[in-house]
């Protein structure tokens, strides 16, 4: 029996829904679909090794646009935000009644074998590099390669 796919496309540095994208993927994975992330734009954020702001990337708007996004502490909630503190107040609540942080998740996907893939259009545009990418990425592709990998299974955008 072939295995069942699913393809999430990471397009919003938003921590409520990176935290669904990765409750997806780790659901679908735990029931031995063969998932795919696709990290586009702002969704790059929960993929930089530097959590925080940094200023990388080539040229000064790309270190501008990098400072900015900042990293995965720094993603904000897409509703109710309070100056950035929600994230910290939602983690805490994750915590207290025994569901997944985004952080476990993250860990769960890699050891779930979750294949996480970076946009290459969106890596040009920003100026990152592959090395400024969490280790598990092993692909950067362009899109037409993405859906190609993708085909017979469901893609859905977060």
């Amino acid at each position: 029996m072939e295995r069942k796919k699913l393809s999430i496309v990471c397009f919003s540095g938003d921590f409520d829904k990176a935290l669904a994208a990765f409750t997806l993927a780790t659901g679908a994975a735990a029931v031995n679909w063969e998932v795919k992330m696709f990290f586009t734009f702002w969704g790059l954020n929960v993929l930089k090794k530097k959590t925080g702001r940094a200023w990388i990337g080539s040229g000064v708007l790309a270190k501008v646009f990098n400072f900015l996004m900042g990293g995965k502490r720094n993603l904000p909630l897409s509703r109710l935000n309070f100056g950035g503190a929600s994230p910290a107040l939602m983690t805490g609540m994750m915590k207290k009644n025994n569901v997944a942080t985004l952080d476990e998740l993250i860990v769960a996907a890699k050891e779930l074998g979750i294949d996480f893939v970076a946009c290459e259009m969106a890596m040009h545009i920003l100026g990152i590099k592959k090395d400024d990418l969490d280790d598990h990425v092993q692909n950067v592709v362009g899109v037409a390669t993405f859906l190609d990998a993708s085909k017979d299974g469901h893609i859905i955008f977060i």
